[in-house]
């Protein structure tokens, strides 16, 4: 069994909704206003607020607050963890199917024997 890393569950569980990856798609043209990221959404202040906590805590955003106006930003480094998991996983399952292939050449080549 893979090792269970708390920091990967709480990225893709942020990244689970598409609520949060618009904003985090909308982030990466830069930092925005807590209202402005709200208005596309269609959803209440409160709501989006919890969204927002949700990216934070996976350390997707950060925030910062200059009067009334808080501000947001992705945190793109914070992706690298999923990346790494990712490209794990696409080596181990390229080495099984290269494998397999080479399973199924030899399988071709015994039967036209």
């Amino acid at each position: 069994m893979a090792k269970h890393d708390p920091d990967l569950s709480l990225l893709f569980h942020a990244l689970a909704d598409p609520t949060r990856r618009s904003i985090l798609t909308r982030l990466a043209e830069g930092p925005a206003p807590v209202t402005e990221l709200a208005n596309p959404t269609g959803l209440r202040l409160p709501t989006v607020m919890r969204h927002l906590s949700v990216l934070e805590e996976a350390g997707l955003i950060a925030t910062s607050k200059d009067g009334r106006v808080r501000t947001c930003a992705v945190v793109p480094e914070a992706l690298v963890p999923i990346r790494t998991w990712l490209d794990e996983q696409r080596a181990i399952w390229e080495a099984r199917l290269d494998r397999l292939d080479a399973y199924v050449m030899t399988l071709m080549k015994d039967a036209d024997e």
